[in-house]
């Protein structure tokens, strides 16, 4: 009779069910609060070992000892993704720590609230490298783990502002766009080598980020629209990375109407945006808040 040997450990693409994520490995940036920490709350509770990356350690040891104490594995790399060795040592640290790297979330964002006219060069400046260009190092730093592998799931986390500009927030938009541009583009690159790329585009959201919004739209709640709880956007992650897609629009029914008409008829859409507007932003200086 023949012997068998222990069970070998199996990448999370070979087993039943087709992609679960049981035995999988997930890094997700911007993990210290908000979308970020309920993405690797959820990873963990659905099996996968989880790095975590953000820049305030205390908050990511939170985050860790909250999966240990459930059961789950978990890893915490502090790190600033606007500097490309920070997260090239993370996705090192997550592979020494685990031995692969399956699922990357590209969370980490920064945001602006206030008219062109009072977003200064810093203000734009820090948008662009956390929501684009650390995105960017995210990708770069683990492609080469993923290639290696001949599988993996880069999952960015855009936002509904990168497929419509609104008023107050144009900057954050323009550095939003980028990410849906990004991903767009390396979906297509990266077609037949094992490799996903999805794309995921949340709206208002009950994060930092949000209350800082909020105190600039107080007189402008319709700008805002509905709001979903970084809960079930990670749930809406944590599903993508399950079954892969192109692209979700994480936020209700209203807000794909809404960016559908806007592909119909922008000019409506303007208007609708106009109306909603009372005081055109005057009397305020402009917020700034992470994701």
């Amino acid at each position: 009779m023949a012997e068998h040997g222990p069970p070998q450990r199996r990448a999370f693409t070979e087993g039943p069910p087709p992609h679960s994520l049981q035995e999988a490995v997930a890094l997700v940036t911007g993990s210290s609060s908000g979308i970020g920490r309920m993405t690797a709350l959820a990873m963990a509770r659905a099996g996968a070992s989880v790095a975590v990356v953000a820049r305030r350690a205390d908050r990511l040891e939170a985050v860790v000892k909250e999966i240990e104490s459930a059961g789950g594995a978990a890893a915490a790399f502090p790190g600033d993704v606007t500097v490309p060795g920070a997260i090239e040592r993370a996705v090192r640290g997550c592979v020494s720590r685990f031995g692969r790297l399956d699922v990357l979330v590209n969370n980490a964002g920064e945001g602006f609230f206030g008219t062109i006219e009072q977003t200064g060069e810093e203000d734009l400046d820090r948008m662009l490298a956390v929501n684009f260009k650390g995105t960017f190092h995210g990708i770069k730093a683990a492609l080469p783990v993923m290639r290696r592998q001949g599988t993996g799931h880069i999952i960015n986390v855009a936002s509904t502002a990168g497929r419509r500009g609104s008023p107050y927030v144009a900057a954050y938009c323009a550095s939003k766009f980028a990410v849906v541009g990004l991903t767009e583009s390396l979906r297509v690159e990266l077609l037949g080598t094992g490799i996903r790329v999805s794309l995921v585009c949340p709206g208002a959201t009950r994060t930092e980020f949000f209350d800082a919004a909020r105190r600039l739209t107080d007189r402008h709640h319709g700008l805002v629209g509905p709001v979903e709880s970084p809960d079930r956007v990670a749930e809406r992650i944590v599903a993508v990375a399950r079954r892969p897609r192109a692209e979700v629009i994480a936020q209700p029914f209203r807000r794909k109407v809404f960016l559908a008409l806007n592909l119909l008829a922008p000019g409506l859409i303007d208007r609708l945006l106009a109306s909603l507007i009372d005081g055109r932003g005057k009397g305020s200086d402009g917020e700034g808040g992470r994701s």
